[in-house]
């Protein structure tokens, strides 16, 4: 069967020069704005300030110009940087970075961040709130706990949760947009109790093409590929800030409170191998500590076709997903080269096979590191490594918790999305005839 490759025009491919000695080696071809079409204008705005910040100011910041030229995989930007002097602050209270330049300064403003946090405190607060009470979703409270890279929001129903309930995590926030949304979509029908968002960058967002006509405009043409030269994708020890969320996984859910969580879906959003992909991928591990399907539900297999009937907690997270797809496939690997791809029934039976990735995975594009299987023309999740940092955190607090990494495609994403947006006018309605 020939290979289907989804192609990206050539015009809208940023040429950029990687650094293999970089401790990270990323291709970013803006795979999800040109093929997923996703929306990052609302993330983060740039403005150039008429009155640059004081001395004294500055000197307040952190100054991780050092780190973003150590670590960034762009050797465009990089010498871009080093060549008009710039100097980057991060502004820790606020999230905002700042192009400090002989001349002139620049200001990015992480809007999503600021919008979500004044959607649920009235305003963005730059020190832990305690817990707050929600307008929307109605019965929950939120709270912010701050950190060097955005910080987390929590949000728990108000009393006493219910244990069985799955908790819900939005790891990537920005980056995945519409996640937010999808965790409130499942808080507002009672389906969790309570959710943890991420709401700093990743240092991976792709500029968008406002942004980056503007800051061509003020004499700074950043290349829009590979964006680690803005919010970091490092903190100051030079580890990954995608990961914050899951090595922070044991605290967080101390101060959600209640017992450890039995079910955990931690959602994500993803390109899918066309535009109208609504297949949802579940992920239940491909790194060590590696699950095995006798640990997931009964499994019979005849042929070379394998049947595995879901045990309690996996089944009832998986028909929770039900509401947003019908068309869900399951994934995981049991070691190395033995992978295991399903396609999730009708009555919660998973229908599938075994493969061995080694041979059967290739990337949506050269150089890329999002890949595929040729075979079903569909995403191939488990060798992403947060999912393998939750079970390992998730376990230290319930050693028989089930942990769902969920990549949620583009087009379910707006479909949910819009759904919010819907029901928040039916509340506002409500609201003014009461």
């Amino acid at each position: 069967m020939p290979e289907r490759r989804p192609r990206i025009p050539k015009l809208f491919i940023s040429n950029f020069t990687v650094d293999y000695e970089a401790p990270f080696k990323r291709h970013l071809n803006r795979l999800e704005v040109e093929i997923g079409r996703e929306d990052y204008r609302h993330l983060k705005r740039v403005e150039r300030l008429d009155e640059p910040p004081t001395e004294a100011v500055f000197a307040a910041m952190d100054d991780i110009t050092g780190r973003l030229l150590k670590t960034t995989q762009n050797n465009y930007n990089r010498d871009l940087l080093l060549k008009l002097d710039i100097r980057v602050y991060l502004d820790v209270a606020h999230y905002s970075i700042y192009y400090r330049l002989p001349d002139r300064v620049l200001r990015f403003v992480a809007s999503w961040r600021e919008h979500t946090l004044t959607r649920f405190f009235g305003e963005a607060p730059t020190s832990e709130t305690g817990w707050h009470p929600c307008l929307s979703p109605a019965d929950f409270e939120a709270r912010f706990i701050p950190d060097h890279a955005g910080g987390v929001l929590l949000l728990r129903r108000a009393g006493e949760c219910d244990p069985t309930l799955p908790l819900l995590t939005a790891s990537h926030g920005p980056y995945d947009p519409h996640t937010l949304d999808v965790a409130l979509f499942f808080l507002r029908a009672g389906k969790a109790d309570a959710a943890m968002i991420n709401l700093g960058f990743s240092g991976r967002e792709p500029l968008t093409d406002e942004n980056l006509e503007k800051l061509k405009g003020w004499g700074v043409p950043l290349n829009p590929s590979n964006i680690d030269v803005i919010y970091p994708y490092v903190n100051a020890k030079g580890h990954p800030l995608c990961y914050k969320l899951e090595e922070g996984f044991g605290r967080y859910v101390k101060i959600l409170g209640g017992p450890a969580p039995e079910l955990v879906i931690d959602i994500h959003g993803c390109v899918g191998t066309r535009n109208d992909d609504y297949r949802l991928i579940v992920g239940l591990g491909g790194l060590p500590p590696y699950p095995f399907p006798t640990e997931l539900g009964q499994v019979q297999e005849s042929g070379g076709v394998i049947h595995l009937h879901p045990g309690r907690r996996l089944r009832r997270g998986l028909a929770m997903l039900r509401d947003l797809s019908e068309e869900i496939y399951v994934q995981f690997c049991a070691a190395p080269r033995q992978g295991y791809q399903f396609a999730l029934l009708g009555g919660l039976q998973m229908l599938g096979r075994r493969l061995d990735p080694h041979l059967e995975i290739k990337s949506l594009l050269a150089g890329e590191e999002r890949t595929y299987l040729p075979a079903e023309d569909l995403r191939w999740l488990p060798g992403a490594g947060a999912n393998a940092h939750q079970r390992i955190e998730a376990r230290k607090l319930n050693p028989q918790v089930q942990c769902l990494h969920v990549e949620i495609p583009t087009a379910v994403r707006r479909r949910i999305a819009l759904k919010m947006r819907e029901l928040a006018i039916t509340d506002s309605l409500d609201a003014s005839v009461l």
